[in-house]
This record gives structure tokens, sequence and C-alpha cells, in this order.
């Protein structure tokens, strides 16, 4: 655990040094570049300002600047301050006048820069000359007075950056101890961070899943015991009457007719376990062809399947041929069987399907559905109304979903109505 931290740490200590390099190499090669043109546009003002009052009779008066030397450019003569070999060492003034082609400028001479600024009248040209010392004192100003703030204000930065990835650390720290007792009940899991970030906001989802893991587990428990116990009911019944043949308690033919029936239930019970295996198997695959469905064809076949095993309960099919609907002839017949075995148990005297819009209605005219029984009706082997346990609502769900349907329960007045309409995935 202490790694990662030691890990975040080591390469947040290794970004500031890496911004400290890039920032002392701004300011030892970019910024000097940068603070030139500037330096030397100040220069020339400094050399103008002066040459404005410079004549001949005064050029070497104290009052002028020993770090700048004059030059009075006569037709008759070229006359200069006497600091000039101080500044510029040159054999001929001529050669240094020819120099000086502009209003002001800067040359190379023996290796150093210099700097020029010249007046013109008919007659004269005065002109101030100096070497590049003021622009290296000007660079070197700037830099000093800008490196301590710069310098403190990296350091306070690389601080708070610091202080910033520790509390970083903790908090992750706290999430993956968090993420390793997962399945541990006597670990603390309350989510206490205040600031809202996106930490947080994982520590959120990780405990959202892990009470969606703990309702899964406990989900799952349950659905295993009521398998077992829906599996163990017709088991334990067929057991029972082969003892009972056994000690001449109960004749063989009664007895052969409850382990028929029981056997029947078993294995319809078995069929429907696998069926719902292979809806998530076709779902995980995606290996299904949906093609349109002659749904009059499907509810008629489906009707007179039904309708013989209740002769009291009315049938009453509403189609409208205009619709349309897709999937396969097989998965329908699934619905369709599940659904109208459900309503042959509790319908009173009337079931209605009505095919219309392109959506399907299933009505049955027995008892509403309790609201507690409506929230989860389509999880497998969740215990239902009386106390039964079953799987036939929950295939119904998984296949109209595999085709791209939905459902959904609504009670009615009187009778309940199972509509299913087409997914909308816009």
């Amino acid at each position: 655990m202490r790694r990662m931290g030691n890990k975040l740490s080591k390469q947040l200590i290794w970004l500031i040094a890496l911004a400290f390099v890039l920032l002392f190499i701004s300011l030892g090669l970019v910024l000097p570049k940068m603070i030139i043109p500037v330096a030397e546009n100040n220069l020339y003002i400094y050399l103008s300002e002066p040459l404005k009052l410079v004549n001949i009779g005064t050029m070497d008066y104290k009052i002028l600047d020993t770090q700048i030397a004059y030059i009075y450019v006569t037709n008759d003569e070229i006359v200069a301050t006497s600091n000039l070999k101080d500044i510029i060492k040159v054999d001929s003034l001529n050669t240094l006048v020819d120099k000086f082609k502009d209003t002001n400028g800067k040359f190379t001479y023996n290796h150093k820069n210099y700097y020029y600024y010249t007046i013109k009248s008919d007659r004269v040209i005065k002109i101030a000359l100096a070497d590049d010392s003021y622009i290296n004192k000007t660079k070197n100003a700037i830099l000093v007075a800008i490196f301590p703030i710069v310098l403190i204000t990296c350091l306070l930065i690389g601080l708070i950056l610091t202080a910033w990835s520790s509390f970083t650390v903790r908090k992750i720290e706290k999430l993956k101890n968090k993420i390793d007792n997962i399945d541990n009940p006597d670990f603390n899991h309350s989510v206490d961070f205040e600031t809202d970030d996106e930490i947080r906001s994982l520590a959120l989802a990780i405990e959202d899943m892990r009470l969606s893991l703990i309702n899964q587990e406990e989900y799952r428990n349950q659905m295993y015991q009521n398998i077992s116990h829906d599996f163990k009911t017709p088991l334990t019944v067929i057991k029972s009457y082969i003892e009972a043949v056994d000690d001449d308690i109960e004749d063989e033919k009664t007895a052969f007719n409850v382990i028929k029936e029981q056997t029947a239930k078993l294995e319809q019970k078995v069929h429907s376990l696998l069926y719902l295996n292979k809806l998530d198997y076709l779902k995980s695959t995606k290996n299904i062809e949906i093609l349109p469905v002659d749904m009059e064809k499907i509810i008629i076949s489906e009707v007179d399947k039904f309708k013989f095993h209740r002769k009291d309960i009315n049938f009453i099919i509403e189609i409208d041929k205009k619709s349309s609907y897709v999937g396969t002839v097989e998965h329908w017949e699934t619905i369709f069987d599940n659904l109208l075995g459900n309503f042959m148990r509790y319908a009173t005297t009337t079931i209605k399907i009505t095919a219309k819009q392109n959506k399907l209605i299933l009505y049955n005219d027995g008892d509403n559905i309790d609201k507690d029984f409506l929230e989860g009706i389509f999880t497998p082997f969740r215990k239902g109304i009386k106390g039964e346990f079953g799987l036939g609502l929950s295939i119904v769900k998984k296949t109209l979903n595999l085709i791209n349907y939905d459902i959904r329960i609504v009670n009615e007045k009187k009778g309940v109505s199972f509509i299913i309409t087409k997914e909308n995935h816009s």
C-alpha cells in the first residue's frame, strides 16, 4: 500500500524537478533573448537624448556619460570625445564613421557588439556610441529582480503540490483499502471525503458497486434456495409414492399417475431453467436473426392450444392486420405459452388478446396483482402469488428483450393487462 503512495510522491517530485529545470532554462536562455529587443530600444533612447545637447565645445564636460562616446563629423574634420578609446579601439575614425549608415543601429567589431544613434543636419553629423555593457547590465538587473520572485513562487507551488499530492494519495489509499475489503462486512465502508471531486465520485461508485454485489449475492442465495425448494417438492412427492407402493400403502396405478404428473412438472422446470440459460447465451453472443412474423397466425395457434384447458374461459381476439411484428416464431410461442399458462390459473371468465398499433395487450379478468409483487415480478424464482416460485414471467421478459421488445403490467379496475411494446433505441 505504501509503495503506491511512494510511487505517486516520487512521480510528483520528478515532475516538480522537471518544471524547475524547464523554468530555469527559460530564465537563462529564452528570457534574455526576449529582453534584448526591449533593452536595445531603451538604449537608443538613452543615446539620443544627450546627443541633442552635444556641441563641439561641450563634448568633454563631466556631465557627459563616460559609457557613451560622442563623435562630431563635419566636412572639415571628425572630432571624438576622449573616452572613445575606452569604448572601442580603432586605428582610424574614418573607418568607424563608415559603419554609421542608419539613424540608429548596431554593428560587431572584434567580436563585440556596439550601438549607435545619429543626428544629421546639412553640415554636421552627431553620433553617440556605446558598447553592449548597458544591454548586459539591463539583462542582469532584470534577471536579478525576477529570479528570487520566481524561485520563491516555484518553492511555494512545489510545497502546495506536495501537500495536495499527500492528501490525494491518502484518499487513494483509502479507496484501495475499501476495494481490498469490499467483501469484508466488518470494514468501515463509509465515504468521508468532504471535497466533491472525481475521487469522491469514484468512492461513491465503488460503494454503489459494493452494495450491488451484496444485493446480487443475497439474490443469488435466495434464488438457489427457491430453486432447491421448487425442485425438491416434486422429488419428495415421487419418493413418497415409491415408498408407499413398496410398503403396500398405495396401489401402483395411483402412484404411477402421481409420479407421472410430478415428473412432467419437474421436466417443465428443468426445461425452463435450461431455456433461461439459453436466452442469456443468445444475448451475450447476439446470435439471433430477427425477422417479420405473422402475429395473427401465432395468436390463433396459441389460443387453439389453450382454449380446451379451461372451457369456462372466453377468449377474445382483436387483430389489426396493418400492424407489424418481428422476432422468431419460436420466441413468440414461448412468450404466449408462459403468459397464457399464467392466465389460465388466474383468469375468472375472460382472456383478451389485442394486437393493434404495433403493440400487444394480453388481458385477463382475474384479481389485481399486489403492488408488493409487481416490483421484481420478472425476477427468476422470485416468490410470487400464493407462495409459488417460477421462471415463466422471467422467460417472457428476457425473450422479449432479446427481440427488442419490452413488457409492463397494469392493474385495471377489474383484471390485469400485460402490455408488450417495441423498445425505443433512439
